[in-house]
């Protein structure tokens, strides 16, 4: 019974918030604030100089961003929780695509990979805060 109860509470907009969400705070805490790739720090010294505490204070935005994402998507009946919490996931993503974009047009021209797959992630979560979950199968319509 109360399988079929969470069944019917699940969310594939709110899963996608916690399982991106967790993503975005292990990408900072381990990514960013424990092991910066070179790459990463390269890309990102326009940015780095103009931020107190460089790369530790820009992995903790991601870290910070991560726990609101995936506490948003805890959350069920708050779509204004979950509307911040894809705001936390595209902030630091968009913030990355920017940054990577300029400096590959200017100063490190190798993170223009790194600017299109952080654009593309920003996209992607701009394109799936706007989906609505699938309706529950008794409410489809038949295939028949």
């Amino acid at each position: 019974m109360w399988g079929a109860a969470a069944a019917r509470r699940f969310s594939h907009r709110r899963a996608f918030l916690v399982v991106l969400g967790l993503g975005w705070a292990g990408y900072g805490g381990l990514g960013i604030i424990g092991e910066p790739r070179y790459g990463t720090a390269r890309g990102l010294a326009d940015l780095t100089r103009h931020v107190p505490g460089g790369l530790d204070t820009l992995g903790w935005m991601w870290v910070a961003c991560g726990a609101i994402a995936a506490a948003a998507g805890l959350l069920a009946g708050y779509p204004r929780a979950q509307a911040a919490g894809y705001v936390a996931l595209a902030v630091p993503a968009g913030l990355w695509a920017g940054v990577f974009s300029a400096a590959a047009a200017s100063t490190y021209p190798p993170s223009v990979g790194s600017a299109c797959g952080w654009g593309a992630f920003t996209i992607g979560v701009v394109l799936v805060s706007g989906m609505d979950d699938p309706l529950p199968p008794r409410l489809r319509k038949g295939r028949g």
